[in-house]
């Protein structure tokens, strides 16, 4: 190839790489250009709502596990309990009935001793037989009253311990973690004040017997009263005197 080939040669191939350059600027410029805003900000839309609603899961499984501790606090059981204490005074108070003395607290013990010890029919017998019911309506009488007495003092017994029980039941239901503590509580403290009433009935009921024992023997005696003088003056054999000796001969 001569000089002159060469040359054009040459000329051809730098033509061709200038044109060349400018088609790959213009290429680089249209990968650059590819970013879309729209684009770009439905997928930021996209991912707020996306994290709304992880925070919405988050929220709903904090107000579950707030409602499981609810309910945990509301199946805790009251740690007080004075329920033997107040079996132990009823079985106190039911021993005291069960036992009273000679006449107990039964329809048909009363009205079989009142037939026989306190009617006044019954006082036909000898005298040695009213000297010995007068002694037994006496035994009643200081029986009841010593029934009573009794009850007086284990009522008053239990007074101190329900102030005691009734302290700490209702700090107990103060304090309670929930609701099932609370009712517990709250059946305790009926409880308690239904045996302060039985103690009461029970209390009553030995004085008004005692009181009853009481009148029942007096009325009792003013018939035997009665009926001894009657049998004095009416009997046959009057006073008989005789002879008297006023002192002894040596």
């Amino acid at each position: 190839m001569t000089l002159p080939d060469r040359r054009q040669t040459l000329r051809l191939c730098l033509g061709f790489a200038a044109s060349a350059v400018p088609l790959a600027a213009s290429r680089a410029r249209a990968q650059l250009a590819v970013f879309d805003p729209a684009n770009y900000a439905q997928n930021i839309l996209t991912a707020a709502r996306s994290l709304q609603q992880i925070n919405n899961q988050i929220i709903s499984l904090q107000q579950e596990a707030q409602s499981l501790i609810n309910q945990a606090r509301n199946l805790t059981a009251l740690p007080v309990s004075v329920l033997a204490q107040l079996q132990q005074a009823v079985n106190q108070t039911k021993a005291l009935i069960s036992q009273a003395q000679n006449i107990a607290y039964d329809v048909g013990q009363i009205d079989h001793a009142f037939q026989s010890l306190y009617n006044p029919a019954s006082l036909t017998g000898p005298d040695a037989s009213l000297v010995a019911s007068a002694q037994t309506r006496w035994k009643n009488t200081v029986g009841g009253l010593q029934d009573a007495m009794r009850t007086q003092a284990t009522v008053l017994g239990n007074s101190s311990t329900y102030q005691t029980q009734l302290s700490a039941l209702v700090t107990a239901s103060q304090g309670a973690d929930g609701a099932l503590a609370a009712t517990q509580a709250g059946n305790q403290l009926l409880a308690l004040q239904a045996q302060q009433l039985t103690d009461l009935t029970a209390l009553v009921a030995a004085q008004a017997r005692a009181q009853d024992l009481k009148a029942a023997e007096d009325a009792a005696a003013t018939a035997q009263a009665a009926e001894q003088r009657r049998r004095f003056l009416t009997r046959t054999k009057g006073y008989q005197p005789g002879n008297a000796q006023m002192f002894y001969e040596h």
